[in-house]
């Protein structure tokens, strides 16, 4: 592979990898082998682009799109013109989409051009009084003020490259955009590096002596005033469809006051929503903007909320609104911030090619769950860990919620590594402390502004005969099992609750992984049979309860998980303890007596966790059926 080609990637991840420099992969870089330029395709990430994921553009076909005369189109027709001749020139043909800045690296000269957005830098592209700091702190740098991106930008710069020869002999290096970061071109990887390290530098030395730092003093939110609004704005927020929005809370802090740049304008819209989390509020910024707010700033105390279809989306727009108030602190040492003007944010707003590249940076598979925040007790292992995979391979955002905390972070990341990040994230409780499982639901709440689907799995098994087990033995599994799922219905339907505004949203869903001796006594096994039958009993209860609330509540009763531990452990499972008790007469290895449980199930196996998770999503879909105690048992059970 071409070194100019390898080196170009490296350079791209370097810089994407780097907040100082990139914030949500933003930017685009390319170089010229040839009559080739090789450029990112837009809505790929810097920090991971490789070699091959470059698109190969035909500079002469780029040259000719310059000569394209656009004076008579407007600019709908422009932009879709210029589209198709871009697309045109990528070889091989429709091997994907350009960045729409092709033009503008085509025109700079130099064998390396990285184009990115630094924080510090556009807190002077941003400021009111930049073009003349910039001459004074960059005499050699190009500074443009704001054009609409794209062709006109092209057009634009052009022009000024060829006054800037004229004058100067050579095109600069630099070209500053007015509202838009920095182009850099030199011929060799090294350069781009130091020409952007001391043009940070700099910067850096004006922000000292101005006294400004990008720090942000966010005051700590109200969690009373969260657990109010949230869960409300999740369905004010919601998509036609009345998928809930996933609304996570940053704070207290003022809202940035406008539009400062295209990207800022793309991933969290031109303004903030400000004012009290109602309807008539919500209503009237969608009729006034046109459409619903990703950044939403109460009006009593300033908390502030991003919002997102998934959580990945709302820490993004989280990372927007960050950077939108860095910029305007730092445009202090520049005159203050200089917002877009109604007609340029207009323009970002309807293009077609930063919609497009939305779509791509956001693309994924939706699932049967899109959107739902899932609460999975006990999900760090067994049954739980299998549930929530499998809740997270069907679009659910999984909270998995455990004592032991390691376990779940851990199980959390496998699921993110999985399935991308933000699909899981892990909270540490204790279900039998009232105080610990309030503290896990604001957690919850805080992240990701409420819940959709508890699934109360977390359970403990404490055998023994009724002439001997202990009280301490008894309590355990009844606090937990019993105790631990009323608490936790208790907590998530007060969140669920809120999540009814004016008597409209999506119902929700409380589901108890219960089990098979929750439908038939257990010998020697009285203190989990009890409290799984007495669990059944408070399913049905909170059933004909919570329906007011629009909350459905069932039970899904599993078999015997042959596979887990609790059977399956080589040193202590059932199966070798059974083995070496002579439980099951004739039975010489392991084998056997795992077969000779297994001939107890019709369908001749054990339960498998996506067993369970298949009938916890059947309820969720079902919206005819609660109180119910559903039997995954292979048929080993069934229903009188």
């Amino acid at each position: 592979m071409n070194t100019a080609l390898l080196q170009i990637a490296e350079l791209s991840r370097l810089y994407g990898s780097d907040p100082d420099y990139v914030f949500l992969g933003g930017g685009n870089t390319s170089v010229k082998i040839g009559n080739m330029m090789y450029i990112k395709p837009s809505g790929a990430a810097l920090a991971t682009i490789q070699p091959e994921q470059f698109l190969a553009m035909d500079r002469t076909a780029l040259q000719d799109i310059l000569r394209l005369d656009t004076t008579s189109m407007d600019s709908v027709t422009r932009e879709a013109a210029v589209k198709d001749a871009l697309s045109a020139a990528v070889r091989p043909y429709n091997a994907g989409r350009p960045s729409v800045e092709a033009l503008a690296h085509h025109l700079l000269e130099y064998q390396f051009v990285v184009h990115l957005h630094p924080t510090t830098v556009n807190g002077l592209t941003c400021g009111r009084d930049g073009k003349v700091a910039c001459r004074r702190l960059f005499p050699d740098a190009l500074w443009l003020d704001y054009c609409d991106p794209g062709c006109t930008l092209s057009k634009v710069l052009e022009q000024a490259l060829n006054a800037a020869r004229a004058e100067r002999g050579r095109q600069p290096q630099v070209v500053f955009l007015q509202n838009h970061g920095v182009f850099v071109g030199a011929d060799t990887t090294a350069e781009i590096q130091q020409i952007y390290a001391d043009m940070l530098k700099t910067l850096a030395t004006v922000y000292q002596q101005a006294g400004i730092n990008g720090e942000l003093d966010f005051a700590p939110a109200d969690m009373g005033v969260v657990s109010k609004a949230a869960p409300a704005l999740r369905t004010l927020l919601a998509d036609q469809g009345g998928n809930r929005a996933l609304v996570h809370c940053l704070g207290r802090h003022p809202a940035f006051a406008g539009p400062l740049t295209p990207d800022h304008i793309v991933n969290a819209k031109s303004f903030a929503f400000s004012g009290p989390a109602n309807r008539a509020a919500i209503s009237a910024y969608q009729q006034q903007h046109g459409c619903l707010p990703k950044v939403v700033c109460l009006s009593d105390d300033q908390t502030l909320f991003a919002v997102g279809s998934t959580l990945k989306e709302a820490l993004g727009v989280q990372t927007t609104l960050e950077n939108a108030l860095k910029i305007e602190k730092y445009s202090a040492a520049f005159g203050g911030p200089r917002y877009l003007t109604p007609a340029e944010y207009t323009f970002i707003e309807n293009w077609e090619a930063e919609s497009y590249r939305r779509q791509v940076a956001s693309a994924t598979g939706l699932g049967r769950l899109h959107q739902h925040v899932c609460v999975v007790t006990g999900g760090a292992q067994g049954f739980g860990l299998g549930i929530a995979e499998y809740l997270a391979a069907n679009g659910a955002i999984v909270v998995i919620a455990d004592l032991n905390g390691e376990g779940a972070a851990a199980a959390a990341q496998q699921l993110c590594d999985q399935y991308g990040s933000g699909q899981a994230r892990a909270v540490t409780v204790n279900i039998a402390d009232e105080e610990s499982v309030a503290a896990m639901f604001e957690s919850v709440v805080m992240m990701c502004g409420g819940v959709d689907l508890l699934v109360a799995n977390a359970g403990v098994l404490r055998a023994g005969s009724v002439l001997e087990m202990t009280k301490k033995d008894w309590d355990f599994v009844t606090n937990i099992n019993y105790t631990g799922y009323f608490l936790c219905v208790k907590h998530a339907a007060r969140i669920m609750a809120r999540q009814i505004v004016d008597g409209v949203g999506r119902w929700s869903d409380i589901v108890q992984v219960n089990s098979k001796s929750g439908l038939e006594g257990s010998l020697k096994n009285g203190a989990y049979a009890g409290s799984k039958f007495g669990g059944i009993g408070l399913t049905q209860s909170f059933a004909k309860e919570l329906v007011e609330q629009c909350i459905k509540v069932n039970s899904v009763c599993p078999g015997n998980y042959y596979d887990g531990p609790l059977w399956s452990d080589p040193e202590k499972g059932l199966f070798v303890q059974y083995l070496a008790t002579g439980k099951v007469p004739g039975a010489k290895t392991v084998d056997e007596v795992r077969s000779f449980y297994e001939n107890k199930v019709p369908l001749r196996r054990g339960c498998l966790p996506a067993d369970v998770a298949k009938a916890i999503i059947y309820c969720v879909e079902q919206d005819y059926e609660t109180g119910q105690a559903i039997p995954v048992t292979g048929g080993q059970v069934m229903l009188h």
